[in-house]
């Protein structure tokens, strides 16, 4: 496996695998040693990025390499490169590539070009390195995965896709709570039932949030516009998502010892009020300090050569 592009190319134990590496570099950072010496990793961003660009620097430097972050007006693709040789330029020089962009397309290309190792950041379709660092997040909280209910709430945009697809390959129980015309991808819903029958979960995709909430380990929600969302499809997206908010009386529908999680950025008010966001039971500024070692396992493990992959 080359690659890692989204959760689906993940095999169960490779998930296991990375969040097995993950907590040991939570634990001791330099265990890996330095794999990364003396080589660069360019890091695309064509969306602003505060703890993508940070824990992803912070992850190539762990590993003794030196991060390169670089913008859409700092290469030649705007002046007409294609990416595909943009892709074997890059390859000559480095030893991995992370990426966050937009369409999905373009980081498939990007891989299919690419002799070595490419990380996608976020697209509009998944977020792989968020899912990682908030399957870990459990994991440091509970103990243990299977036998817990991960709720999420909301649009079941990128965020909500990868998380579902980790959930299901860690043999969690899973339950989505979307406004009609917001639930996530079919092929997504379709992986997550398949695996986490598979694995020993179980799956519910709901329109009701409390529905999805009751007897739910973790809550989870996203922000409601996205990067990218039209400016003119704000206000039907406010109205569509207003009732699937995530507060106190929400939060009082899961268990006892239910936590909140949010990948940020979050606003306060809007999908989540500030008394949960900031409250006791909150693990959202945890999730993002394991966006470092999820971050570093995963390139890790590919420079590594570690990770199985679907075949």
């Amino acid at each position: 496996m080359k690659d890692l592009l989204q959760i689906t190319d993940l095999t169960a134990g490779d998930l296991t695998l990375l969040l097995e590496l993950a907590t040991g570099f939570q634990d001791d950072p330099g265990s890996a040693g330095h794999p990364l010496t003396h080589r660069i990793v360019p890091m695309y961003f064509a969306k602003p990025s505060t703890r993508t660009r940070l824990s992803t620097a912070a992850a190539v430097t762990r590993l003794g390499g030196t991060p390169i972050a670089v913008g859409p007006d700092e290469l030649q693709l705007r002046r007409g490169e294609t990416i595909g040789d943009t892709a074997r330029v890059m390859g000559s020089y480095a030893a991995a590539i992370v990426i966050r962009t937009f369409a999905d397309a373009d980081v498939a290309e990007l891989a299919a070009a690419a002799p070595i190792p490419v990380v996608n950041a976020l697209t509009d379709g998944h977020h792989p390195l968020q899912a990682v660092a908030d399957l870990l997040t459990v994991q440091e909280h509970f103990g243990h995965l299977r036998g817990h209910r991960v709720a999420y709430v909301g649009d079941g945009g990128n965020v909500a896709r990868s998380l579902m697809e980790a959930a299901a390959l860690a043999g969690m129980d899973v339950a989505v709570a979307s406004p009609p015309g917001y639930e996530p991808p079919e092929e997504a819903i379709a992986f997550t039932a398949t695996e986490a029958d598979r694995n020993g979960g179980g799956f519910v995709l709901t329109s009701d949030p409390a529905e999805a909430v009751k007897g739910a380990s973790v809550v989870y929600t996203d922000v409601w516009l996205s990067m990218g969302d039209a400016e003119d499809d704000k206000a039907r997206r406010r109205k569509a998502l207003t009732p699937y908010r995530v507060d106190e009386h929400l939060m009082a529908l899961a268990r006892d010892d239910a936590v909140f999680m949010h990948c940020l950025p979050a606003h306060r008010g809007q999908e989540v009020t500030a008394g949960v966001i900031d409250g006791g039971r909150s693990l959202a500024f945890r999730q993002a300090a394991n966006r470092l070692p999820a971050t570093q396992a995963v390139l890790y493990a590919l420079l590594t050569d570690r990770l199985k992959g679907q075949r």
